[in-house]
């Protein structure tokens, strides 16, 4: 039946969903322990370890491309991946806290 594949896709998209959140939050409270075990900042070990632990699939992806001939795939993987996180971060900020520009500044940059 057509209809229990669609469910059981379904639930393997909701379980790796739930499986990433949980497996997220572990890795997080984990870069914490580490970072207060060891006497550190905990944003030192954030920027650290959980941007390095972000990066591994990207690294992973490109590596494997790399290896298999595939040199395009490595660089268009790890260009947009930056432009996409770079794009997503600015954006929020921009959304958080939007810049206030006066007419006078437009008036007098454009000519």
């Amino acid at each position: 039946m057509p209809n229990d594949s669609l469910l059981l896709s379904c639930l393997y998209v909701v379980g790796g969903l739930a499986a990433l959140a949980w497996g997220a939050d572990r890795f997080v409270t984990g870069a914490a322990a580490l970072a207060r075990s060891l006497g550190l900042s905990t944003l030192l070990v954030g920027i650290v370890i959980v941007g390095i632990g972000t990066s591994a699939l990207e690294l992973l992806v490109s590596a494997n491309a790399a290896y298999q001939g595939n040199p395009g795939l490595a660089v268009g993987n790890a260009l947009g991946s930056n432009i996409a996180n770079v794009a997503l971060v600015l954006g929020l900020a921009a959304l958080a806290a939007p810049l206030a520009i006066h007419s006078r500044i437009l008036r007098s940059s454009s000519g």
